[in-house]
Protein backbone atom coordinates (compact mmCIF):
# COMPACT_ATOMS: atom_id res chain seq x y z
CA UNK A 1 0.00 0.00 0.00
CA UNK A 2 1.59 3.61 -1.26
CA UNK A 3 0.79 6.31 1.10
CA UNK A 4 0.46 9.99 -0.17
CA UNK A 5 1.48 9.87 -3.14
CA UNK A 6 0.52 12.27 -6.17
CA UNK A 7 -0.51 10.43 -9.59
CA UNK A 8 -0.82 11.11 -13.69
CA UNK A 9 -3.85 8.59 -15.31
CA UNK A 10 -3.22 8.24 -18.90
CA UNK A 11 -7.13 6.59 -19.66
CA UNK A 12 -8.15 5.69 -23.32
CA UNK A 13 -10.32 3.09 -24.95
CA UNK A 14 -7.37 0.40 -24.86
CA UNK A 15 -5.65 1.13 -21.44
CA UNK A 16 -4.60 2.84 -18.44
CA UNK A 17 -1.74 3.66 -17.16
CA UNK A 18 -0.83 5.53 -13.67
CA UNK A 19 3.04 6.75 -12.90
CA UNK A 20 3.04 8.68 -9.37
CA UNK A 21 5.29 10.16 -6.81
CA UNK A 22 5.55 8.92 -3.46
CA UNK A 23 8.24 11.53 -2.14
CA UNK A 24 10.47 9.66 -1.79
CA UNK A 25 11.26 9.82 -5.65
CA UNK A 26 12.90 12.76 -7.28
CA UNK A 27 11.38 10.96 -10.68
CA UNK A 28 8.09 9.71 -11.23
CA UNK A 29 7.71 6.00 -11.21
CA UNK A 30 5.35 3.57 -13.73
CA UNK A 31 2.84 1.37 -12.29
CA UNK A 32 4.37 -1.90 -13.93
CA UNK A 33 1.73 -4.66 -14.54
CA UNK A 34 4.21 -7.28 -16.41
CA UNK A 35 8.03 -7.53 -16.66
CA UNK A 36 8.46 -5.07 -19.73
CA UNK A 37 4.83 -3.43 -19.56
CA UNK A 38 3.21 -0.45 -17.81
CA UNK A 39 -0.16 -0.31 -19.52
CA UNK A 40 -3.23 -1.80 -17.69
CA UNK A 41 -5.64 -3.40 -20.62
CA UNK A 42 -8.96 -1.53 -20.35
CA UNK A 43 -11.08 -4.77 -19.27
CA UNK A 44 -13.41 -5.80 -16.50
CA UNK A 45 -15.09 -8.86 -15.89
CA UNK A 46 -16.90 -10.29 -12.71
CA UNK A 47 -16.11 -13.98 -12.19
CA UNK A 48 -16.40 -16.54 -9.15
CA UNK A 49 -18.41 -13.67 -7.18
CA UNK A 50 -15.42 -10.39 -7.62
CA UNK A 51 -14.62 -7.95 -10.37
CA UNK A 52 -11.31 -8.32 -11.65
CA UNK A 53 -9.73 -6.10 -14.45
CA UNK A 54 -6.41 -5.86 -16.72
CA UNK A 55 -4.95 -8.90 -17.95
CA UNK A 56 -6.92 -11.33 -15.76
CA UNK A 57 -10.39 -9.59 -16.89
CA UNK A 58 -8.34 -10.55 -20.68
CA UNK A 59 -7.57 -13.99 -19.83
CA UNK A 60 -11.02 -14.70 -18.73
CA UNK A 61 -11.99 -13.67 -22.35
CA UNK A 62 -10.01 -16.47 -24.39
CA UNK A 63 -12.64 -18.60 -22.11
CA UNK A 64 -15.53 -16.15 -22.31
CA UNK A 65 -16.24 -13.51 -24.32
CA UNK A 66 -19.18 -12.44 -23.28
CA UNK A 67 -17.88 -12.45 -19.75
CA UNK A 68 -15.90 -9.36 -20.37
CA UNK A 69 -16.57 -5.70 -20.88
CA UNK A 70 -13.72 -4.29 -23.08
CA UNK A 71 -15.25 -1.01 -24.66
CA UNK A 72 -17.15 0.93 -21.89
CA UNK A 73 -14.62 4.19 -22.27
CA UNK A 74 -15.99 5.85 -25.12
CA UNK A 75 -19.68 4.81 -24.23
CA UNK A 76 -18.93 6.40 -21.09
CA UNK A 77 -17.98 9.37 -22.52
CA UNK A 78 -21.45 9.24 -24.49
CA UNK A 79 -23.26 8.40 -21.10
CA UNK A 80 -24.23 4.71 -23.36
CA UNK A 81 -24.88 1.38 -21.41
CA UNK A 82 -22.95 -1.97 -22.28
CA UNK A 83 -24.86 -5.20 -22.55
CA UNK A 84 -23.84 -8.72 -22.53
CA UNK A 85 -25.56 -11.79 -22.84
CA UNK A 86 -26.72 -11.74 -18.91
CA UNK A 87 -26.63 -7.96 -17.19
CA UNK A 88 -26.45 -4.63 -18.46
CA UNK A 89 -24.36 -1.72 -17.11
CA UNK A 90 -24.24 1.89 -17.28
CA UNK A 91 -21.00 2.69 -19.04
CA UNK A 92 -20.07 5.34 -16.43
CA UNK A 93 -20.32 2.80 -13.76
CA UNK A 94 -17.82 0.06 -15.54
CA UNK A 95 -15.42 3.12 -15.89
CA UNK A 96 -15.55 3.90 -12.67
CA UNK A 97 -15.09 0.41 -11.69
CA UNK A 98 -11.83 -0.12 -13.26
CA UNK A 99 -10.23 2.73 -11.82
CA UNK A 100 -11.26 1.83 -8.57
CA UNK A 101 -9.10 -1.02 -8.94
CA UNK A 102 -6.50 0.11 -10.50
CA UNK A 103 -6.37 2.86 -7.44
CA UNK A 104 -7.03 0.26 -4.83
CA UNK A 105 -2.88 0.17 -3.70
CA UNK A 106 -2.76 3.81 -3.06
CA UNK A 107 -4.28 4.51 0.16
CA UNK A 108 -4.10 8.58 0.58
CA UNK A 109 -4.21 10.42 -3.20
CA UNK A 110 -2.97 14.37 -2.79
CA UNK A 111 -3.25 15.46 -6.29
CA UNK A 112 -4.38 13.61 -9.82
CA UNK A 113 -4.74 14.54 -13.08
CA UNK A 114 -6.37 12.28 -15.59
CA UNK A 115 -4.33 12.58 -19.49
CA UNK A 116 -7.22 11.55 -22.40
CA UNK A 117 -6.71 11.93 -26.20
CA UNK A 118 -8.96 14.75 -25.79
CA UNK A 119 -11.03 16.71 -23.30
CA UNK A 120 -13.64 19.07 -23.27
CA UNK A 121 -16.54 20.15 -20.57
CA UNK A 122 -18.29 15.93 -20.95
CA UNK A 123 -14.90 14.71 -20.30
CA UNK A 124 -13.66 16.82 -17.15
CA UNK A 125 -17.40 16.49 -15.82
CA UNK A 126 -17.10 12.72 -16.49
CA UNK A 127 -13.61 12.36 -14.48
CA UNK A 128 -14.08 14.34 -11.73
CA UNK A 129 -17.53 12.98 -10.93
CA UNK A 130 -16.09 9.40 -11.01
CA UNK A 131 -13.26 10.53 -8.42
CA UNK A 132 -15.70 11.94 -6.66
CA UNK A 133 -17.51 9.31 -6.21
CA UNK A 134 -14.25 7.42 -4.91
CA UNK A 135 -13.87 10.19 -2.70
CA UNK A 136 -11.57 12.34 -4.51
CA UNK A 137 -12.64 16.10 -4.04
CA UNK A 138 -12.86 17.56 -7.60
CA UNK A 139 -10.18 20.29 -6.00
CA UNK A 140 -8.02 17.36 -6.31
CA UNK A 141 -8.64 16.45 -9.83
CA UNK A 142 -7.84 17.87 -13.19
CA UNK A 143 -8.35 16.72 -16.66
CA UNK A 144 -5.74 17.40 -19.44
CA UNK A 145 -4.96 15.93 -23.21
CA UNK A 146 -2.09 13.97 -24.46
CA UNK A 147 -0.48 17.37 -25.70
CA UNK A 148 -0.51 18.98 -22.43
CA UNK A 149 0.96 16.29 -20.40
CA UNK A 150 3.63 16.11 -23.43
CA UNK A 151 3.95 19.67 -22.45
CA UNK A 152 4.32 19.13 -19.01
CA UNK A 153 6.84 15.96 -19.54
CA UNK A 154 9.09 18.54 -21.63
CA UNK A 155 9.53 20.89 -19.22
CA UNK A 156 10.64 18.42 -16.44
CA UNK A 157 13.39 17.77 -18.49
CA UNK A 158 17.07 19.19 -18.79
CA UNK A 159 16.70 22.45 -20.98
CA UNK A 160 18.56 21.22 -23.46
CA UNK A 161 15.75 18.85 -25.11
CA UNK A 162 13.73 21.61 -25.31
CA UNK A 163 15.41 24.79 -26.13
CA UNK A 164 14.26 25.02 -29.22
CA UNK A 165 11.28 22.73 -30.97
CA UNK A 166 10.60 19.52 -29.81
CA UNK A 167 8.53 16.25 -31.47
CA UNK A 168 6.34 14.18 -30.88
CA UNK A 169 5.51 10.95 -33.36
CA UNK A 170 2.63 8.99 -32.26
CA UNK A 171 1.90 5.63 -33.96
CA UNK A 172 -1.25 3.66 -32.56
CA UNK A 173 -3.98 1.52 -34.71
CA UNK A 174 -4.18 2.97 -38.13
CA UNK A 175 -2.56 6.25 -37.83
CA UNK A 176 1.05 7.98 -37.12
CA UNK A 177 0.64 11.58 -36.19
CA UNK A 178 3.47 14.16 -35.75
CA UNK A 179 3.06 17.01 -33.01
CA UNK A 180 5.69 19.80 -32.31
CA UNK A 181 6.37 21.69 -29.44
CA UNK A 182 7.18 25.28 -29.66
CA UNK A 183 7.20 28.47 -27.03
CA UNK A 184 4.69 31.12 -27.47
CA UNK A 185 5.63 35.50 -28.22
CA UNK A 186 2.55 36.69 -26.74
CA UNK A 187 4.60 40.06 -26.64
CA UNK A 188 2.98 40.93 -22.79
CA UNK A 189 7.10 41.32 -21.38
CA UNK A 190 6.49 39.31 -18.25
CA UNK A 191 8.28 36.49 -17.26
CA UNK A 192 5.36 33.74 -17.62
CA UNK A 193 6.70 31.13 -20.63
CA UNK A 194 3.54 30.12 -22.96
CA UNK A 195 3.97 27.39 -24.94
CA UNK A 196 1.50 25.46 -27.51
CA UNK A 197 1.76 21.22 -29.23
CA UNK A 198 0.65 21.71 -32.51
CA UNK A 199 -0.65 18.46 -34.87
CA UNK A 200 1.78 18.87 -37.92
CA UNK A 201 1.18 16.17 -39.99
CA UNK A 202 -0.39 12.67 -39.88
CA UNK A 203 -0.72 10.16 -42.44
CA UNK A 204 -2.73 6.44 -42.04
CA UNK A 205 -0.95 2.58 -42.18
CA UNK A 206 -1.90 2.60 -45.17
CA UNK A 207 0.31 5.05 -46.68
CA UNK A 208 3.07 4.37 -44.68
CA UNK A 209 2.63 0.51 -46.15
CA UNK A 210 1.02 -1.24 -43.04
CA UNK A 211 3.53 -0.22 -40.61
CA UNK A 212 1.86 -1.73 -37.53
CA UNK A 213 2.17 -4.78 -37.80
CA UNK A 214 4.89 -5.46 -40.03
CA UNK A 215 5.70 -9.01 -40.41
CA UNK A 216 7.21 -9.27 -44.40
CA UNK A 217 10.68 -7.77 -44.69
CA UNK A 218 9.68 -6.16 -47.89
CA UNK A 219 6.75 -4.18 -46.03
CA UNK A 220 8.98 -3.04 -43.27
CA UNK A 221 11.38 -2.12 -45.53
CA UNK A 222 8.80 0.24 -47.94
CA UNK A 223 7.71 1.47 -44.74
CA UNK A 224 10.52 2.61 -43.43
CA UNK A 225 11.31 4.42 -46.31
CA UNK A 226 7.93 6.06 -46.55
CA UNK A 227 8.58 6.76 -42.76
CA UNK A 228 12.06 8.74 -43.46
CA UNK A 229 10.13 10.92 -45.92
CA UNK A 230 7.49 11.78 -44.02
CA UNK A 231 9.97 12.97 -41.25
CA UNK A 232 11.84 14.63 -43.48
CA UNK A 233 8.71 16.87 -44.11
CA UNK A 234 7.86 17.67 -40.66
CA UNK A 235 11.47 18.58 -39.93
CA UNK A 236 12.01 20.59 -42.83
CA UNK A 237 13.48 23.87 -41.76
CA UNK A 238 12.96 23.63 -38.31
CA UNK A 239 15.54 23.61 -35.45
CA UNK A 240 14.43 20.07 -33.36
CA UNK A 241 16.25 19.78 -30.18
CA UNK A 242 14.78 16.22 -29.40
CA UNK A 243 12.58 13.31 -30.58
CA UNK A 244 10.29 11.25 -28.57
CA UNK A 245 8.37 8.20 -30.11
CA UNK A 246 5.26 7.04 -28.48
CA UNK A 247 2.63 4.11 -29.37
CA UNK A 248 2.43 0.78 -30.06
CA UNK A 249 3.28 1.03 -33.79
CA UNK A 250 6.69 1.91 -32.73
CA UNK A 251 7.53 -1.37 -30.44
CA UNK A 252 8.25 -3.43 -33.25
CA UNK A 253 11.70 -2.68 -34.97
CA UNK A 254 10.85 -1.58 -38.55
CA UNK A 255 12.51 1.86 -39.25
CA UNK A 256 16.02 1.52 -38.86
CA UNK A 257 16.60 3.89 -41.65
CA UNK A 258 13.95 6.49 -40.14
CA UNK A 259 15.69 6.00 -36.73
CA UNK A 260 18.92 7.69 -38.55
CA UNK A 261 17.32 10.65 -39.48
CA UNK A 262 15.28 11.18 -36.02
CA UNK A 263 18.64 11.03 -34.56
CA UNK A 264 20.93 13.23 -36.39
CA UNK A 265 22.27 16.07 -34.23
CA UNK A 266 19.34 15.36 -31.94
CA UNK A 267 18.41 13.29 -28.70
CA UNK A 268 15.81 10.69 -29.43
CA UNK A 269 13.95 8.39 -27.26
CA UNK A 270 11.07 5.82 -26.79
CA UNK A 271 9.03 4.83 -24.72
CA UNK A 272 4.68 4.62 -23.51
CA UNK A 273 4.97 6.29 -20.12
CA UNK A 274 5.37 9.63 -21.32
CA UNK A 275 1.47 10.93 -21.46
CA UNK A 276 1.31 9.53 -17.44
CA UNK A 277 4.52 10.64 -16.22
CA UNK A 278 3.71 14.44 -17.56
CA UNK A 279 -0.01 14.70 -15.98
CA UNK A 280 2.33 13.38 -12.81
CA UNK A 281 4.61 16.67 -13.30
CA UNK A 282 1.57 18.44 -13.39
CA UNK A 283 0.15 16.92 -10.24
CA UNK A 284 2.98 17.25 -8.16
CA UNK A 285 3.19 21.21 -9.36
CA UNK A 286 -0.07 21.82 -8.25
CA UNK A 287 0.10 19.63 -4.81
CA UNK A 288 3.13 21.52 -3.74
CA UNK A 289 1.92 25.01 -4.50
CA UNK A 290 4.48 25.38 -7.31
CA UNK A 291 4.08 27.95 -10.57
CA UNK A 292 2.69 25.92 -13.08
CA UNK A 293 4.81 26.85 -15.67
CA UNK A 294 4.93 26.95 -18.66
CA UNK A 295 1.48 28.28 -19.48
CA UNK A 296 -0.20 25.66 -22.07
CA UNK A 297 -2.61 27.08 -24.81
CA UNK A 298 -4.33 25.88 -27.51
CA UNK A 299 -7.47 26.69 -29.61
CA UNK A 300 -9.68 26.05 -26.67
CA UNK A 301 -8.38 27.60 -23.63
CA UNK A 302 -9.09 31.51 -22.63
CA UNK A 303 -6.93 34.11 -24.00
CA UNK A 304 -8.17 36.72 -21.20
CA UNK A 305 -7.60 37.37 -18.14
CA UNK A 306 -9.45 39.31 -15.48
CA UNK A 307 -8.22 40.89 -12.38
CA UNK A 308 -9.96 42.70 -9.25
CA UNK A 309 -7.82 45.19 -7.20
CA UNK A 310 -7.29 44.33 -3.76
CA UNK A 311 -5.20 45.64 -0.76
CA UNK A 312 -3.00 42.87 0.92
CA UNK A 313 -0.54 44.16 3.72
CA UNK A 314 -1.42 48.07 2.55
CA UNK A 315 -0.83 47.26 -0.92
CA UNK A 316 -3.04 47.75 -3.61
CA UNK A 317 -2.40 44.93 -6.11
CA UNK A 318 -4.38 43.13 -9.37
CA UNK A 319 -5.84 39.64 -8.14
CA UNK A 320 -6.45 37.32 -11.15
CA UNK A 321 -9.84 35.57 -10.65
CA UNK A 322 -9.92 34.24 -14.25
CA UNK A 323 -6.67 33.09 -15.38
CA UNK A 324 -5.57 32.87 -19.61
CA UNK A 325 -4.85 29.66 -20.25
CA UNK A 326 -7.61 27.98 -18.57
CA UNK A 327 -10.96 25.93 -20.01
CA UNK A 328 -13.89 28.29 -19.00
CA UNK A 329 -15.62 25.43 -17.43
CA UNK A 330 -12.39 25.11 -14.81
CA UNK A 331 -12.49 28.71 -14.21
CA UNK A 332 -15.55 28.99 -11.63
CA UNK A 333 -13.78 30.61 -8.28
CA UNK A 334 -15.14 32.16 -5.23
CA UNK A 335 -13.21 34.78 -2.95
CA UNK A 336 -13.81 35.96 0.14
CA UNK A 337 -13.05 39.72 0.89
CA UNK A 338 -13.41 42.45 4.00
CA UNK A 339 -14.76 45.34 2.37
CA UNK A 340 -14.11 48.77 4.12
CA UNK A 341 -15.16 52.25 2.30
CA UNK A 342 -15.28 51.71 -0.83
CA UNK A 343 -18.25 52.64 -3.36
CA UNK A 344 -17.06 50.05 -6.39
CA UNK A 345 -14.85 46.74 -7.00
CA UNK A 346 -12.24 48.04 -9.79
CA UNK A 347 -11.90 45.26 -12.42
CA UNK A 348 -9.23 44.83 -15.31
CA UNK A 349 -9.83 42.22 -18.47
CA UNK A 350 -6.53 41.94 -19.98
CA UNK A 351 -6.19 40.24 -23.43
CA UNK A 352 -3.07 38.03 -24.78
CA UNK A 353 -3.59 37.96 -28.12
CA UNK A 354 -3.61 41.48 -28.96
CA UNK A 355 -2.35 43.14 -25.59
CA UNK A 356 -5.16 45.52 -24.94
CA UNK A 357 -6.26 46.27 -21.11
CA UNK A 358 -9.64 46.63 -20.28
CA UNK A 359 -10.93 48.35 -17.23
CA UNK A 360 -14.01 48.48 -15.71
CA UNK A 361 -15.91 49.04 -11.91
CA UNK A 362 -19.11 46.99 -10.01
CA UNK A 363 -20.64 49.49 -7.91
CA UNK A 364 -21.34 48.84 -4.58
CA UNK A 365 -23.88 52.05 -4.30
CA UNK A 366 -26.61 50.23 -1.80
CA UNK A 367 -24.29 48.33 0.51
CA UNK A 368 -24.19 50.16 3.43
CA UNK A 369 -20.57 50.67 4.70
CA UNK A 370 -19.08 50.14 8.18
CA UNK A 371 -16.26 50.62 9.79
CA UNK A 372 -13.29 48.54 10.68
CA UNK A 373 -13.47 45.99 7.67
CA UNK A 374 -16.39 44.52 9.30
CA UNK A 375 -18.43 43.84 6.16
CA UNK A 376 -17.24 40.02 4.93
CA UNK A 377 -18.42 39.56 1.47
CA UNK A 378 -17.86 37.19 -1.43
CA UNK A 379 -17.12 37.84 -5.01
CA UNK A 380 -17.76 34.74 -7.25
CA UNK A 381 -17.29 34.36 -10.62
CA UNK A 382 -19.34 32.03 -12.94
CA UNK A 383 -19.10 31.41 -16.55
CA UNK A 384 -22.30 31.21 -18.63
CA UNK A 385 -20.45 29.61 -21.94
CA UNK A 386 -16.66 29.97 -23.09
CA UNK A 387 -17.77 33.30 -24.11
CA UNK A 388 -19.11 35.28 -21.18
CA UNK A 389 -18.94 35.36 -17.21
CA UNK A 390 -20.28 37.20 -14.50
CA UNK A 391 -18.95 38.29 -11.29
CA UNK A 392 -21.22 38.56 -8.10
CA UNK A 393 -20.41 40.24 -5.18
CA UNK A 394 -23.00 39.60 -2.00
CA UNK A 395 -22.68 40.39 1.57
CA UNK A 396 -22.57 38.28 4.19
CA UNK A 397 -22.89 39.48 7.13
CA UNK A 398 -20.46 39.25 9.82
CA UNK A 399 -20.83 36.56 12.21
CA UNK A 400 -23.70 37.42 15.33
CA UNK A 401 -22.47 41.23 14.87
CA UNK A 402 -23.68 42.18 11.60
CA UNK A 403 -26.36 40.14 9.85
CA UNK A 404 -26.16 40.31 6.02
CA UNK A 405 -27.98 43.01 4.35
CA UNK A 406 -28.69 40.54 1.22
CA UNK A 407 -26.91 43.77 -0.84
CA UNK A 408 -25.71 41.86 -4.56
CA UNK A 409 -24.40 43.18 -7.60
CA UNK A 410 -23.41 41.61 -10.88
CA UNK A 411 -21.46 42.17 -13.43
CA UNK A 412 -21.65 40.21 -16.55
CA UNK A 413 -18.26 40.39 -18.90
CA UNK A 414 -18.10 39.67 -22.33
CA UNK A 415 -14.41 37.71 -22.82
CA UNK A 416 -15.38 37.38 -26.89
CA UNK A 417 -14.93 33.89 -28.57
CA UNK A 418 -11.95 31.01 -27.86
CA UNK A 419 -11.66 29.69 -31.49
CA UNK A 420 -9.89 32.00 -33.42
CA UNK A 421 -7.94 34.38 -31.19
CA UNK A 422 -5.57 31.44 -30.51
CA UNK A 423 -4.40 31.51 -34.48
CA UNK A 424 -3.46 35.06 -34.43
CA UNK A 425 -0.56 34.60 -31.94
CA UNK A 426 2.95 33.40 -33.23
Amino acid sequence: MRQKVTLGYDLNNKYGQISYFDYDNEEPVTVEVATVNSQIPLALAFFNDRWVYGKEAKRLSIMNSSLVFVDFFDKAVKREKVTTTEKTYDAVWLLAKFIELTLKDFEEIDFITFTVPKTDVDMSNLLKGIASHLAIPKEKVAIQDHKESFCHYMYDQPKELWQYEAALFNCEDDRVEAYMLRKLNTGRGNNDLYVTVDEVANATVAELSAIFPVFEANKAKDADEKFKVFIQGVFDKKVISSVFLTGEGFEQEWYPQSLKVLCNGRRTFLGNNLYSKGACYYSRKVESGQAIRPIYLDETRLMKRVSVQIRVEGKEIWYPIVNWGAHWYESDARLEVLVNDLEEIKIKIESLTDNKNEERSLSLKGLAMRDDYSIRATLEVMFLNERSCKIIVKDMGFGDFFPSTGFEALELIDLGGIHGQFNSMS
